[in-house]
């Protein structure tokens, strides 16, 4: 059921890309919201809560990978890089790579969350002083926001984008995203990358549904945003908290299912919820180490090594562009 606009004259609400983007993705046949606007400042810290989870394996594995391969992964992306980092939240991933580069010309993180990104960038000036970093506030698939980091000389510019976060994207959408990520790097410019490997089923859905609940927090916090942002009255007690892996689709999937039928207003536009239904909020797509591979070349970018975790179960890539 398609949501019934009202005749409230168009206000400040109704300009923000934010309440565009609900109302389109409530308004479907099947109900969606962007997995961007997770990643306030409290479903940030609530990421970061799920990240040290023990039932989330990806941090701890990633983290594995860079504390046997960081002297690697440094060498490859070379002397005088300039490191840039979509997405970037906290920064601490990034933290002891920083460290370990070889004259590193800067580093400029790029987050939709200025809260988090303000305090993540007075740490990294702490821990490294001598380090220059331009921050940028903005949604990183944007254009606009990648045009405001060109006036940043530099020898060489890479590309940083750990945890996975590539798995979030549909297929189409994460080889538009990383030709995005081409078009922005010079011939010999590096992209490092995390991608987290296809696996069993049990393993995935646990990490999905951890054992503290974070994770549903984490999802129905989406709905507490649209409330507090857009004027909505969602009774987050009518939602609760479900993910699975799609074998067929390789992805973990993360939706909001409506435990009674009810209305809900936005910014003045009703949207109705039929009991059983979901909101599609986010996907975790799981890869072949071949299959990204492929993916990179298709992308405007040459594979060059990857490094994988003890029990190769997710993968750091390192790729130059073309």
């Amino acid at each position: 059921m398609k949501a019934a606009l009202s005749s409230v004259p168009e206000n400040q609400h109704q300009n923000s890309e934010f309440l565009r983007d609900v109302l389109k993705g409530l308004g479907g046949k099947r109900k969606t919201l962007p997995c961007k606007y997770l990643y306030d400042e409290l479903g940030s810290r609530l990421f970061e809560e799920i990240c040290v989870a023990k039932d989330y394996y990806l941090t701890r594995t990633e983290a594995e990978i860079f504390s046997s391969s960081l002297s690697e992964i440094a060498r490859e992306i070379g002397p005088g890089a300039l490191l840039v980092e979509p997405g970037a939240g906290n920064c601490e991933k990034v933290e002891p790579l920083l460290a370990a580069l070889e004259s590193p010309r800067g580093y400029c993180p790029i987050d939709i969350s200025p809260e988090i990104l303000q305090g993540a960038e007075l740490r990294i000036k702490k821990g490294l002083p001598d380090l220059q970093v331009w921050s940028e506030v903005g949604d990183f698939t944007q254009s606009m926001v990648w045009d405001k980091l060109t006036y940043i000389p530099s020898r060489k510019r890479v590309v940083f984008f750990p945890g996975s976060t590539i798995g979030n994207f549909e297929p189409l959408e994460a080889e538009r995203l990383l030709e995005s990520f081409a078009s922005n790097l010079s011939s010999g410019d590096g992209l490092l990358i995390g991608t987290d490997l296809v696996k069993d089923s049990v393993v995935l859905e646990r990490a999905y549904n951890d054992s503290d609940h974070v994770t549903e927090k984490f999802n129905l916090n989406i709905l507490h945003r649209i409330n507090c942002e857009l004027e909505a009255n969602f009774d987050l007690s009518l939602f609760a908290h479900r993910s699975f892996y799609h074998s067929l689709r390789h992805r973990v999937e993360m939706h909001l299912v409506c435990l009674k039928s009810h209305s809900v207003s936005i910014a003045g536009t009703r949207v109705d919820f039929l009991e059983g239904e979901t909101i599609h909020t986010e996907n975790s797509h799981k890869y072949s180490v071949d299959g990204f591979n492929r993916l990179l070349s298709r992308s405007g970018f040459e594979p060059v090594c990857r490094w994988l975790d003890s029990a190769e179960t997710y993968a750091m890539h390192y790729a130059q562009a073309i």
